[in-house]
Protein backbone atom coordinates (compact mmCIF):
# COMPACT_ATOMS: atom_id res chain seq x y z
CA UNK A 1 0.00 0.00 0.00
CA UNK A 2 2.86 2.40 0.82
CA UNK A 3 4.31 1.90 -2.65
CA UNK A 4 0.99 2.81 -4.27
CA UNK A 5 0.74 5.91 -2.07
CA UNK A 6 4.31 6.99 -2.92
CA UNK A 7 3.60 6.50 -6.63
CA UNK A 8 0.33 8.46 -6.45
CA UNK A 9 1.98 11.31 -4.56
CA UNK A 10 4.82 11.48 -7.09
CA UNK A 11 2.37 11.50 -10.00
CA UNK A 12 0.27 14.21 -8.33
CA UNK A 13 3.32 16.44 -7.82
CA UNK A 14 4.35 15.96 -11.46
CA UNK A 15 0.81 16.73 -12.65
CA UNK A 16 0.66 19.95 -10.61
CA UNK A 17 4.03 21.09 -11.99
CA UNK A 18 2.88 20.31 -15.54
CA UNK A 19 -0.38 22.21 -15.03
CA UNK A 20 1.43 25.31 -13.79
CA UNK A 21 3.82 25.27 -16.77
CA UNK A 22 0.89 24.90 -19.20
CA UNK A 23 -0.67 28.11 -17.96
CA UNK A 24 2.67 29.91 -17.85
CA UNK A 25 3.09 30.08 -14.07
CA UNK A 26 5.72 28.91 -11.63
CA UNK A 27 4.36 26.52 -9.00
CA UNK A 28 4.58 28.58 -5.76
CA UNK A 29 5.02 25.41 -3.72
CA UNK A 30 7.79 23.90 -5.87
CA UNK A 31 10.75 25.17 -3.86
CA UNK A 32 9.15 24.80 -0.43
CA UNK A 33 10.27 22.03 1.89
CA UNK A 34 8.22 20.24 4.49
CA UNK A 35 10.95 18.38 6.39
CA UNK A 36 13.63 20.31 8.30
CA UNK A 37 15.43 17.31 9.77
CA UNK A 38 14.93 13.73 10.89
CA UNK A 39 16.49 12.34 14.06
CA UNK A 40 17.31 8.69 14.70
CA UNK A 41 18.29 7.36 18.10
CA UNK A 42 21.57 5.57 18.72
CA UNK A 43 23.14 3.71 21.62
CA UNK A 44 26.65 4.19 20.24
CA UNK A 45 27.25 7.67 18.81
CA UNK A 46 30.81 6.97 17.62
CA UNK A 47 29.74 3.85 15.72
CA UNK A 48 26.70 5.64 14.23
CA UNK A 49 28.89 8.61 13.23
CA UNK A 50 31.30 6.37 11.33
CA UNK A 51 28.40 4.56 9.60
CA UNK A 52 26.64 7.76 8.50
CA UNK A 53 29.84 9.66 7.61
CA UNK A 54 30.66 6.96 5.05
CA UNK A 55 27.09 6.22 3.94
CA UNK A 56 25.97 9.81 3.39
CA UNK A 57 29.19 10.72 1.59
CA UNK A 58 27.77 8.65 -1.30
CA UNK A 59 25.10 11.34 -1.87
CA UNK A 60 27.36 14.29 -1.08
CA UNK A 61 26.18 14.92 2.48
CA UNK A 62 28.55 16.08 5.21
CA UNK A 63 28.33 16.96 8.88
CA UNK A 64 26.70 20.31 9.47
CA UNK A 65 26.34 20.25 13.26
CA UNK A 66 27.78 18.28 16.14
CA UNK A 67 27.43 18.31 19.92
CA UNK A 68 28.35 15.82 22.63
CA UNK A 69 25.21 13.72 22.11
CA UNK A 70 24.22 14.25 18.47
CA UNK A 71 25.50 14.76 14.92
CA UNK A 72 23.60 16.08 11.86
CA UNK A 73 24.38 15.74 8.12
CA UNK A 74 22.99 17.53 5.07
CA UNK A 75 23.72 17.98 1.38
CA UNK A 76 23.79 21.76 1.72
CA UNK A 77 22.62 24.91 3.48
CA UNK A 78 18.87 25.16 3.79
CA UNK A 79 18.42 21.49 2.88
CA UNK A 80 16.80 18.87 5.14
CA UNK A 81 19.16 17.10 7.53
CA UNK A 82 19.50 13.64 9.04
CA UNK A 83 20.78 13.40 12.58
CA UNK A 84 21.60 10.70 15.10
CA UNK A 85 21.34 11.29 18.81
CA UNK A 86 21.61 9.63 22.16
CA UNK A 87 18.14 9.96 23.72
CA UNK A 88 17.68 13.09 25.82
CA UNK A 89 15.95 11.16 28.61
CA UNK A 90 19.01 8.93 29.14
CA UNK A 91 17.07 5.77 28.30
CA UNK A 92 18.33 3.36 25.60
CA UNK A 93 17.45 4.26 22.01
CA UNK A 94 14.92 1.94 20.38
CA UNK A 95 13.64 1.45 16.85
CA UNK A 96 10.21 2.83 15.93
CA UNK A 97 8.03 0.16 14.37
CA UNK A 98 6.77 1.52 11.05
CA UNK A 99 9.33 4.36 10.96
CA UNK A 100 11.55 4.66 7.89
CA UNK A 101 13.79 7.37 6.44
CA UNK A 102 14.07 7.69 2.65
CA UNK A 103 17.39 8.98 1.31
CA UNK A 104 16.89 10.64 -2.08
CA UNK A 105 19.27 9.49 -4.82
CA UNK A 106 19.69 11.15 -8.21
CA UNK A 107 19.92 7.86 -10.15
CA UNK A 108 19.27 4.14 -9.93
CA UNK A 109 23.04 3.64 -9.78
CA UNK A 110 23.19 5.88 -6.69
CA UNK A 111 20.43 3.79 -5.07
CA UNK A 112 22.65 0.74 -5.56
CA UNK A 113 25.70 2.62 -4.25
CA UNK A 114 23.90 3.72 -1.06
CA UNK A 115 22.43 0.27 -0.45
CA UNK A 116 25.76 -1.49 -1.07
CA UNK A 117 27.65 0.98 1.17
CA UNK A 118 25.13 0.41 3.98
CA UNK A 119 25.56 -3.38 3.74
CA UNK A 120 29.36 -3.01 3.51
CA UNK A 121 29.30 -0.92 6.72
CA UNK A 122 27.38 -3.62 8.60
CA UNK A 123 23.81 -2.56 7.83
CA UNK A 124 21.18 -5.26 7.34
CA UNK A 125 19.35 -5.99 4.09
CA UNK A 126 15.61 -5.20 4.09
CA UNK A 127 15.11 -5.45 0.31
CA UNK A 128 17.64 -5.24 -2.51
CA UNK A 129 17.44 -2.30 -4.93
CA UNK A 130 14.92 -2.62 -7.71
CA UNK A 131 11.73 -1.21 -9.20
CA UNK A 132 8.84 -0.82 -6.78
CA UNK A 133 6.30 0.37 -9.29
CA UNK A 134 6.41 2.77 -12.22
CA UNK A 135 8.79 5.64 -11.54
CA UNK A 136 9.83 4.38 -8.09
CA UNK A 137 13.16 2.57 -7.54
CA UNK A 138 14.37 1.71 -4.04
CA UNK A 139 16.64 -0.42 -1.86
CA UNK A 140 15.92 -0.98 1.84
CA UNK A 141 18.30 -1.51 4.78
CA UNK A 142 18.74 -1.05 8.52
CA UNK A 143 21.54 0.89 10.18
CA UNK A 144 23.69 -0.45 13.03
CA UNK A 145 21.04 0.48 15.62
CA UNK A 146 18.25 -1.21 13.66
CA UNK A 147 16.68 1.96 12.20
CA UNK A 148 15.09 1.29 8.80
CA UNK A 149 16.13 3.41 5.82
CA UNK A 150 15.81 3.21 2.09
CA UNK A 151 17.53 4.78 -0.87
CA UNK A 152 15.07 5.99 -3.50
CA UNK A 153 15.11 7.33 -7.03
CA UNK A 154 11.87 8.67 -8.49
CA UNK A 155 11.79 9.13 -12.20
Amino acid sequence: MAIAYDKCLWLLIKAIDWLFTQIGLQNPQKDKKMIGYITLGTNNLDRAAQFYDELLEVIGAARIMQEDTFIAWSVGPGQPALSVTQPYDGQPASVGNGVMVALLADSKEKVHALYEKAIELGGLDEGEPGPRGEGFYAGYFRDLDGNKLNAIFMG
